[in-house]
């Protein structure tokens, strides 16, 4: 898929105003989840905006007790329910375990995509051995992969599956659940530039080839300043500080 370098990730978000603005803002690519609760809040922002529906990406995701074949079809149409649309452009499998069986899940997902409920499937939190096994039983290509990526956590075997494979690599959690407000070299990276520590988390993700993140806010001054990150110019010393920063953290493993 061709989406924008950044999205609005909307876990937490518990109100359609941030939605609403975020498009206004400039904002095309909305993400969402079941285990969210959200569904309905991102459905009425998008309502409520001027932006053309044609015109944004809305994702989201079915939860593991969603994954079984008979029950694809029946979350999907929940979720569009909730979100107030005849479609999601991309529908992600959230994590492969619970109900998740890949030669029925995925076949399951192929027919919803066929009958127009979804665009395209996603897959999310998913190792390249996994994704390998996808796209044995999976008719349309992998879309996206969706995984955790910011300066303190990178799987460069799920990175590598992307490139190799043409889709992209969807970072979530790119400000390391706050962190890089505390980091001293993230710190200084943003000083140099005259940016806030999480522009440039921002802007190290969408320098890197291949890759598109989804950070959430709420305020439009935050909104705004994710989105224009996407434009700071980091240079090579800028970028070889971020990536030798000596320090592994993933919020959420498997």
């Amino acid at each position: 898929m061709d989406l924008p370098p950044v999205g609005l990730g909307t876990m937490g978000i518990e109100e359609p105003e941030p939605v609403a603005t975020a498009l206004e803002t400039g904002y095309r690519h909305l993400d969402t989840a079941q285990i969210y609760g959200n569904e309905t809040v991102v459905g009425e922002g998008l309502a409520a905006s001027d932006v053309d529906r044609e015109d944004v990406t809305v994702a989201t995701k079915l939860w593991v007790d969603s994954l079984a074949a008979e029950d694809v079809r029946a979350g999907t149409e929940a979720s569009l329910d909730r979100l107030g649309l005849d479609y999601v452009d991309l529908l992600y499998v959230h994590r492969p375990r619970g109900d998740y069986e890949p030669g029925e899940t995925l076949p399951a997902l192929d027919a919803v995509r066929e009958d127009g409920l979804a665009r395209e499937i996603g897959v999310s939190n998913f190792t390249p051995d996994q994704l390998a096994t996808a796209r044995e039983h999976l008719d349309a290509p992998v879309a996206a992969n969706q995984v955790e990526f910011h300066p303190y956590y990178q799987e460069p075997g799920a990175l590598a599956d992307a490139r190799e494979h043409g889709y992209p690599l969807v970072a979530y959690s790119p400000l390391i659940g706050g962190e890089v407000f505390d980091d001293p070299v993230i710190g200084e990276v943003a000083e140099k530039h005259g940016v806030s520590p999480a522009a440039v988390s921002v802007a190290w993700l969408c320098d890197t080839a291949g890759v598109v993140t989804i950070p959430k806010a709420s305020s439009e001054a935050h909104l705004r300043a994710n989105l224009a990150a996407a434009d700071i110019d980091l240079d090579d010393e800028d970028v070889e500080r971020i990536e030798g920063i000596d320090r592994e953290a993933e919020l959420y493993p498997e």
